[in-house]
């Protein structure tokens, strides 16, 4: 019932927090944002090897799950947080104002929430991982107290959070006063019976699926995506982007598969019409954007359609269907993820004279100036473009293909054409690095040594992932042999 070491995980970044945090605030003669960073780096790192050893079971009376799914996805947010520290440490010393100990602990508290809504397998268990990451990410946002843009973002991000974590509460209240329980396993078994289908569970299923669609800024609870991208400091935008959306992905794919895995025909349709709009509109809207970090904004809520349509799939009866749909969506958010923290490398490593520039033209003849941060970016563009062999494309092959084969021929389609639509503005950028003249303004500063050891790890992972995508797809198909399974 306790089995506390199958969270062990969780408890040693729990642990690491609290003492970091009770070390900073003691009195102290030098700066210590780069010892403190360095600490929760390696919180981080030791926390990924006890994931990997970690054992399959439930403990807390349930209410917490080990199993491959979540292993899954722990590895990838402890990837995701760590590049995200990586490309904070050059940019948070250069502006004084964010060179604060609190930054690191923040990310590090948000990671232990994401670790836990994977591994969630209670209602309640799941409210409590969400409000854990949220309740960071709004001061992360606003973190540069300095800048009324980022006070702006954190206020949006704010208020709109906390009306969606609203509707997210109310949609599980409603679940737990019709099924009886807030257990995962015992509202499956509650499902399987006469109130499989009772209005109210439906009801319920709406405005869990609302508020987790926020979480992951899926149209149309995307509003408040452009400008907190914008307005937060670049490092913290790449964190939001990556580790947090996949968090919330998983989350969400554990929900409907296990204990709502047979109101597949309600959510099916509702996860349908939320895929195709966020590939629509992320494809169209970003196309007139100037604002670097915006266009980023709209291409992630493009990409998070394309990875719910394996999810779409996953609500086939076919078993066969629902396995490749649950495989393909997986795939997708991982490749996802490194790409997206690889092309935000790049975004923070534009600065002129120490300042951050964020405007596409910024980047005018990035080619003669700095070759290999072009063609780093060259790179992650393509791969989202779906460019082949790179990494991006075989991501999208599989959600399509996935699609095609539940039936679901038309989601795919509209898939293809907003990908064909979102290649303007990728190589847009592409033509502004390598055939545009240098910026008027002049070269952008020298990238310092951690954003360039971001972007070689992800870019030769998005070039290089046909000659090996054997580990990826294997650790993929055992994280759904647990969660459906098989």
């Amino acid at each position: 019932m306790m089995n506390w070491t199958l969270a062990l995980p969780e408890l040693v970044l729990a642990c690491a927090g609290l003492g970091i945090l009770g070390i900073g605030v003691l009195p102290r003669r030098q700066d210590m944002f780069f010892p403190v960073t360095m600490a929760v780096l390696g919180a981080l790192v030791l926390a990924g090897v006890l994931t990997i050893g970690q054992g399959e079971g439930a403990a807390f009376a349930g209410q917490y799950v080990s199993d491959a799914f979540a292993r899954f996805g722990k590895v990838l947010i402890l990837i995701g947080a760590a590049l995200s520290l990586m490309l904070a440490l050059d940019f948070n010393e250069t502006d004084r104002d964010l060179a604060r100990f609190e930054y690191p602990v923040l990310i590090l508290f948000a990671a232990l929430g994401m670790m836990l809504m994977v591994s969630a397998n209670d209602l309640m268990t799941l409210y409590l991982g969400l409000e854990m990451q949220s309740l960071a990410a709004y001061v992360l946002a606003a973190f540069n107290r300095d800048s009324e843009r980022s006070a702006e973002a954190g206020l949006k991000y704010f208020v709109l959070g906390a009306l969606a974590s609203g509707l997210l509460l109310y949609g599980l209240s409603l679940l737990y006063g019709f099924a009886g329980t807030t257990n995962f396993d015992r509202l499956a078994d509650t499902l399987t019976g006469e109130h499989a289908a009772s209005l109210g569970l439906v009801v319920g299923l709406v405005f869990v699926l609302a508020g987790l669609a926020f979480k992951i800024s899926a149209v149309p609870f995307h509003m408040w995506t452009p400008d907190v991208y914008e307005g937060a400091p670049t490092p913290v935008t790449a964190f939001f982007a990556s580790a947090p959306k996949l968090a919330a992905v998983v989350l969400l794919a554990r929900v409907l598969l296990q204990p709502l895995g047979e109101l597949g025909a309600q959510w099916g349709q509702v996860v349908w019409l939320i895929a195709a709009g966020s590939m629509i509109l992320g494809a169209f809207a970003a196309i007139g954007q100037r604002n670097i970090k915006r266009l980023m904004a709209y291409s992630s809520i493009g990409n998070i359609g394309y990875a719910l349509i394996g999810l779409v799939a996953a609500a086939s009866p076919d078993p066969a269907v629902r396995d490749e749909g649950v495989r393909s969506l997986l795939f997708y958010m991982a490749i996802y993820l490194l790409m997206t923290l690889g092309a935000f490398a790049v975004l923070a490593a534009m600065r002129r004279r120490g300042r951050p520039v964020e405007a596409i033209e910024d980047l005018a003849g990035l080619a003669r100036s700095d070759v290999g941060m072009a063609i780093w970016m060259l790179v992650f563009m393509f791969a989202m473009a779906g460019v082949p062999p790179l990494a991006g494309f075989w991501s999208k092959l599989f959600v399509f293909r996935a699609a095609i084969e539940g039936g679901y021929v038309w989601l795919a389609v509209i898939g293809v054409v907003t990908s064909v639509v979102a290649a303007y503005y990728y190589l847009r950028i592409v033509r502004v690095m390598f055939f545009d003249p240098l910026n008027e303004a002049g070269a952008l500063d020298v990238r310092p040594a951690s954003l360039t050891v971001v972007m070689a790890a992800t870019g030769l992972f998005t070039a290089l992932f046909s000659i090996a995508p054997a580990p990826l797809l294997a650790a993929a198909r055992t994280a759904v042999a647990a969660v459906m399974g098989g």
